[in-house]
């Protein structure tokens, strides 16, 4: 298992060693020894799984506030996505910053979202399913969201149309959002 900082800081790339043959494949898709070595030390409690029907769904951005906050680790298991976090700890030297990731079943990357980041994705396909860990429980009274096309972000979607649900039609810019996230560095 590769494990790869990206440009903001505690949002790692995971690239697992796939092992495969004429029957398939098998690869681990989760090794607390190995996330421990890279301190990585987080315990989920929560398994979520997505499945989006069709090409252009758009979940997010979404994060929890403080202190109900979620450490993300992230799966595409069919079809593929893609993946946006953005940094918004305060203080952080990559706040309002984003970057993207291409997350599917063929590639079985993973992507491991620190508290203190929202996160969203895309679908690229139709039957996309998203698998992720989370080590804390949802709580709807923490959960929050930034508008997918804020202005200020200016995340570049593969799609100008998303299918959006309505709730994430209507979540604020990240400038009127509540957050009370600290960049702890």
């Amino acid at each position: 298992m590769k494990i790869v900082d990206t440009k903001i800081p505690g949002v790692k790339l995971i690239e697992p060693v796939v092992f495969g043959d004429s029957r398939g494949f098998f690869f681990e898709s989760y090794n607390a020894d190995v996330h421990r070595r890279h301190d990585l030390n987080y315990v989920y409690v929560q398994d979520n799984h997505s499945l989006s029907v069709n090409a252009g769904v758009l979940r997010g951005l979404h994060y929890q506030l403080n202190p109900k906050a979620q450490t993300k680790l992230v799966r595409v298991t069919a079809g593929a996505v893609y993946d946006v976090v953005v940094d918004i700890r305060k203080g952080s030297p990559t706040y309002g910053k984003w970057q993207a990731f291409i997350l599917s079943a063929e590639n079985k990357r993973q992507l491991l979202i620190p508290k203190g980041c929202a996160h969203g994705f895309c679908t690229l396909v139709p039957d996309t399913e998203v698998q992720y860990k989370v080590d804390e429980f949802y709580s709807p009274e923490h959960d929050r969201g930034i508008v997918w096309n804020d202005p200020e972000l200016g995340i570049d979607w593969p799609t100008a149309e998303p299918i959006l649900s309505e709730k994430d039609k209507n979540h604020p810019t990240l400038a009127e959002a509540e957050n009370n996230f600290a960049y702890e560095g």
